[in-house]
């Protein structure tokens, strides 16, 4: 039995757990003593409890984020219950900071601040050794990178057949974005990229396809990411996915010449534009060129097989619903395949609390912390965007009804055109979940014909051109699985 368990709550199963594995790759001579244990948030606390007393560990390493926190501090509760003397530990962004005010915080024995790999190796030692430290709150400092053990080998052959293989360049970020944990961190490390290139060369080896970098900044240094396109270009196959953040203002020629050598549908940049609103961004610390950004994603866009995720923020202080729209509709002009619209969320230790009472911000008290109302957005209001970015997400962003989306979105304004059919829908269903594709389908047809007066004909062939083209798709990626597998 082992005597550390590492556990987490992941947001769904095709997304592995990174800093697990970072942990465990970390251990040193702790490792054989130790097992990772990997739960999705829909799990009963009693069946996640049962998982980990079974193993009879003495430590427990819990990996808390935004979307676990209310199911991590479920189980801790439970397992205190039923396993007094079982030693928690906690570590991760939604436990390093504000901590003496979460519950959750009191209920653990140690809580690690910062980046645990070192800290938690050493706290294991002690702890295994019967030296408990005398402070509870353990701050860890940043780590050398150099110094760090790269956890890739920890993929499983099930990771690497079914699930998303995470991995990172560099840590931190150069700007104070001040919604952003990352604006707490102002320096960039890097790790070796020969490490990494030995790293992901194994992993490819064994039929890694699907990679996603948590770099904030991926091509903030130019040479870097040139050399990391050109590695996976080198070993380019069928099914290579990448996935990079990229700052929108900054794309160089040289990265430019790389990205228009991937072939469509191996490589997604997610830009991350948040807002149009130039003194919104001055005001939370954001430094964005927005010329230059329209610049790029245009060029990317006509220029590359790219396929374009763009962000968008509703509820940034000091901006109102006409500037959002007219952001939106700036972005969408540009023609990105996907524009992500979130809802501004206060995490924990973020430096955007410093505008509450100036701009009356009010966020909800439970995870994720989302935005309710501000002085320039009621709460109806902001109950309005929150339902058009669900069905956004759903229509528009799914890809599953391209032709039937631009009907809905033609017009000077794809903004307020999609609202309007957001609100219909809204009212005609009373849902923002549980709507089947097909009855979605029906829905649109209904919206194209009876409030847009388009033609039974043009809708349903709309409709049914979309269908077919998701069948296809469907199809295609079906056997590409069956080819990787």
């Amino acid at each position: 039995m082992p005597d550390i368990v590492l556990a987490t709550f992941n947001a769904r199963y095709e997304h592995c757990s990174f800093g697990l594995r970072c942990l465990m790759a970390n251990l040193g001579g702790l490792a054989p003593r130790a097992k990772m244990l990997e739960f999705n948030t829909d799990l009963r606390t009693a069946e996640a409890a049962e998982a980990i007393l079974a193993l009879r560990p003495r430590i427990l390493g819990l990996g808390v984020y935004v979307w676990n926190a209310r199911e991590s501090a479920m189980l801790v509760v439970e397992l205190k219950r039923l396993r007094p003397e079982l030693l928690i530990v906690l570590g991760g962004p939604e436990v390093s900071h504000e901590t003496a005010e979460q519950q959750l915080c009191g209920d653990a024995d140690f809580i690690i601040q910062g980046e645990g790999e070192k800290a938690f190796a050493g706290l294991c030692g002690d702890l295994l050794s019967g030296l408990a430290p005398s402070e509870k709150i353990i701050s860890a400092p940043a780590p050398e990178l150099s110094s760090l053990a790269l956890p890739y080998s920890l993929y499983t052959d099930e990771d690497i057949a079914n699930r998303q293989i995470y991995t990172e360049a560099s840590r931190g970020c150069p700007f104070g974005c001040e919604f952003c944990l990352s604006s707490l961190d102002k320096a960039v490390r890097n790790f070796q990229l020969e490490s990494l290139f030995e790293a992901w060369e194994g992993l490819l080896s064994r039929g890694a396809l699907n990679f996603k970098f948590t770099d904030r900044t991926f091509n903030l240094d130019t040479a870097r990411a040139s050399a990391i396109l050109g590695f996976f270009l080198e070993r380019y196959r069928p099914g290579l996915f990448l996935h990079f953040e990229i700052v929108p203002d900054r794309f160089p020629e040289e990265l430019y010449a790389l990205v228009k050598k991937f072939p469509a549908g191996s490589l997604q940049l997610e830009a991350g534009v948040q807002t149009f609103n130039e003194a919104a961004a001055a005001r939370i610390g954001r430094r964005q060129d927005n010329a230059s950004v329209e610049k790029n994603l245009l060029r990317l866009r006509k220029e590359t097989a790219a396929h374009l995720h763009a962000d968008l923020i509703i509820g940034l202080p000091g901006e109102d619903l006409a500037s959002f729209a007219a952001g939106f509709d700036r972005l969408a002009a540009m023609g990105p395949q996907e524009i992500q619209v979130g809802i501004l969320k206060r995490l924990r230790g973020a430096p955007i609390s410093r505008h509450d009472a100036e701009w009356k911000m009010v966020y909800s008290p439970q995870p994720p912390y989302e935005l309710r109302q501000n002085g320039l957005l009621d709460f109806f209001t902001m109950q309005r965007l929150r339902r058009f970015a669900r069905y956004w997400d759903l229509v528009a962003n799914s890809g599953v009804f391209p032709e039937t989306s631009a009907l809905i979105c033609a017009g000077p304004s794809p903004f307020n055109n999609f609202l309007a059919f957001s609100d219909w829908l809204y009212a005609r269903t009373g849902q923002t979940h549980s709507i089947s594709r097909a009855n979605l389908r029906g829905l649109l047809e209904v919206y194209l014909t009876e409030m847009l007066k388009h033609p039974e004909s043009l809708a349903a062939g709309a409709a049914g051109r979309d269908e077919l083209k998701a069948r296809r798709e469907f199809k295609g990626r079906a056997r590409q699985s069956r080819r990787q597998g």
